[in-house]
């Protein structure tokens, strides 16, 4: 834990004193935070030090400390940072005004509705896959998360999904360092996986059949926006003993279908 200390010129209520040691921590961490924008979304540290009217070694820290909350992460090439999700994970009303969320939501109560399973909108931090939104099934026995869990297994529906639309290096990155759990890592089931996330993306969305969790399946398909990026999956979660491989294929269209209708809602192409 840090201490925090009353800004420069502002009296102690208990003693009338006056903290020497200026602007409180955390004042300066929401000022490094406060770095960032959507025009400029990465920044050095030398940078933001000269932004904020901090000493290098002070950025750093901060940068430290935030970075381990993961509330900020540090591209691995160019070793500049950026705004991590973990903000979502600590700050739930931040999820209201995530554009991917809002406008899914409505697709994803109709979804809830069509299928009567458990539906789920996830998003890419570069490393895992994580929920920022859920409509659970109306059904006794549901699958669900707690928005902000994170998923790392390599069999995980949306971890296929978002792996499918990485550079193949990338992806033999993720799977050697161990950052996506895999169990095959060996040359042949490697080569296997890779083939699997091509017909992943050319059929248009992934399946699980137990193979992460031997009671649970699942299917997503990826969410596009204008620009033609992928910025979310849309997920379905189920007990497995309830969905036969004919009506893992059903859910697999419809949450195909799902996926290209929050797409063009928002601003993206129409999916076939």
């Amino acid at each position: 834990m840090v201490s925090m200390s009353t800004p420069t010129g502002k009296s102690d209520a208990g003693n009338g004193t006056t903290d020497a040691r200026g602007t409180s921590v955390i004042v300066n961490a929401i000022a490094v935070l406060r770095c960032f924008s959507a025009a400029e979304p990465m920044l050095g540290v030398t940078e933001i030090a000269q932004r904020v009217g901090m000493h290098k070694s002070t950025v750093s820290r901060i940068l430290a400390t935030l970075e381990q909350e993961e509330l900020v992460e540090r591209d691995t090439a160019s070793r500049r940072y950026k705004l991590g999700l973990g903000l979502i994970a600590v700050a739930g009303p931040l999820l209201a005004e995530l554009d991917e969320r809002r406008v899914a939501y409505p697709s994803l109560q109709q979804l809830t509705e069509r299928t009567a399973e458990t539906s789920a909108l996830m998003v890419w931090n570069g490393r895992e896959s994580m929920c920022v939104e859920q409509i659970p099934s109306p059904q006794q026995v549901k699958h669900t998360a707690p928005l902000g869990a994170r998923y790392r297994d390599a069999m995980s529906a949306s971890v296929q999904i978002f792996l499918a639309l990485e550079p193949e290096a990338r992806v033999r990155e993720l799977l050697l360092s161990g950052a996506i759990q895999f169990a095959s890592l060996d040359d042949a089931g490697l080569e296997a996986y890779l083939l699997r996330l091509a017909d992943v993306a050319k059929r248009g969305y992934a399946t699980n059949y137990g193979e992460s969790s031997l009671d649970e399946v699942g299917v997503a398909a990826p969410v596009y926006d204008h620009r033609g990026d992928p910025v979310a999956a849309v997920l379905i979660p189920a007990p497995r003993f309830r969905v036969s491989p004919e009506r893992l294929q059903t859910l697999g269209e419809a949450c195909k279908q799902c996926a290209g209708i929050v797409t063009v809602r928002l601003g993206g192409a129409a999916t076939r």
